[in-house]
């Protein structure tokens, strides 16, 4: 089958379902609990990236079913808006092929987790470790020496003068007096309660003197002892082995899967757009590839070839001219480009296109820049003078003169005008 992640892979996967007979008439909606036989496809995992191959087989003698993975997957590509052909074949001699981005082939008995077969023997789930058996295989040596400690007592330190060695450190409260309500056949002896001894406040203490620790200059380091072989150690212990009482032997498995009876497209994602197309389900190789080469194959020659007109980096159904040939619509596509993937991961956009977001992240600094030079030099043409009265003089008061009339000293102060007449 064919599937085009047009929008890319993240962290999702689209995979077909051969579903088992019966379930058309279940009367369920197809669900990942639908009964399948045979799951294979893509599955971009967070992280890491698998073509998953699995089948259901069932036990003959226990009835159950058990999932078998495909245990070294391959790795195929979750190009954007990019063709992909997958197909997985089981051939009737247990050999199984994958053929997509990476091919893959092997054997159905060997290559497959859990084993198609069981193992003939297994632990017996009834036998316990014994009590006194010993585990460990390598031991701490208990004859080993420590190094240095960390402190050690300093011997140079003195007992200071006035220390009172025979003085202790509470004495009882001289101010306490024994409760009115106390019974002493009832509470016991009353005992005052101690408080700090005044007299060690004056001294340079009491009781008994000890020398102080100090730091240690031979000291190395936390010590640890070497580690030697147990002389009690005899072997690791393990169960005894019993025969596996659902074990059985099916040398054939692909001749024994359930009637395939429909298909499921079962998705997990995250993104949208994304395509399935020319499905076979058939026991012709030849009629497969002759489907893929019908569909297939051209599609992904025509695809390769507008490919090759596109950017490398093409995140978009944009198609972005070569610089010499359209700039304006090549700078055009390229900022479009940038800012569709920008919308949906930004850190994503900038890692795509780093030569966009640079470009862009210059033009809007050069923008900003000139703005703030502009309005720098309007604002500096507009500055007028701010006239600042103060009480000191300036020349321009000396040059000012007083017209108020004033009469001389000692003479009699003429009108300025016409007296005017109280109301």
């Amino acid at each position: 089958y064919e599937v085009k992640y047009q929008k890319g892979g993240n962290c999702d996967g689209g995979y077909i379902k051969l579903l088992e007979d019966g379930f058309q008439t279940s009367g369920k909606e197809f669900s990942d609990t639908t009964p399948w036989v045979v799951m294979f496809g893509p599955d971009n995992i967070c992280p890491g990236t698998k073509l998953h191959f699995i089948f259901r087989h069932q036990n003959p003698v226990t009835g159950e079913f058990e999932e078998k993975h495909l245990s070294s997957p391959p790795k195929p590509t979750f190009g954007k808006n990019t063709l992909h052909s997958h197909c997985q074949v089981s051939f009737a001699y247990n050999h199984y092929l994958t053929e997509t981005d990476a091919q893959s082939s092997g054997l159905l008995l060997e290559d497959f987790t859990p084993p198609v077969n069981p193992a003939k023997e297994i632990d017996d789930p009834e036998d316990k470790n014994p009590e006194d058996w010993v585990n460990e295989k390598r031991i701490s040596d208990p004859d080993a020496v420590t190094t240095e400690p960390y402190e050690i007592l300093d011997e140079d330190a003195v007992k200071p003068e006035g220390w009172l060695d025979d003085a202790p450190a509470n004495i009882p409260d001289p101010d306490a007096e024994k409760p009115k309500e106390w019974d002493d056949e009832e509470d016991g002896d009353w005992i005052a309660p101690t408080v700090p001894n005044p007299a060690c406040d004056e001294a340079p203490g009491c009781g008994e003197w000890k020398r102080p620790y100090k730091a240690n200059p031979a000291y190395k380091g936390k010590w640890y002892a070497r580690m030697i072989d147990n002389p009690a150690y005899i072997a690791e212990w393990a169960p005894r082995k019993i025969a596996n009482p659902d074990f059985f032997e099916d040398l054939e498995p692909v001749k024994h899967p359930n009637n395939i009876a429909g298909i499921g497209v079962e998705l997990w994602t995250m993104t949208e757009d994304i395509l399935f197309n020319n499905t076979y389900v058939g026991h012709s190789i030849d009629d497969a590839k002759s489907l893929a080469a019908e569909t297939y194959e051209v599609k992904k020659h025509l695809e390769a070839a507008l490919s090759a007109r596109k950017d490398v980096g093409d995140e978009g159904d944009y198609y972005i001219p070569l610089f010499l040939e359209d700039p304006i619509s090549h700078i055009r596509g390229k900022i479009a480009q940038f800012l569709d993937a920008a919308r949906e991961e930004p850190l994503s956009a900038i890692k795509a296109h780093p030569e966009t977001g640079v470009g862009l992240a210059g033009v809007v600094f050069t923008l900003f820049g000139m703005l703030a030079a502009l309005f720098g030099l309007i604002g500096s043409q507009q500055t007028k003078p701010v006239a600042k009265k103060t009480d000191t003089s300036t020349p321009d008061d000396k040059q000012q003169t007083d017209s108020t009339p004033v009469a001389p000293a000692g003479g009699e102060k003429k009108d300025a005008g016409p007296a005017r007449r109280r109301k």
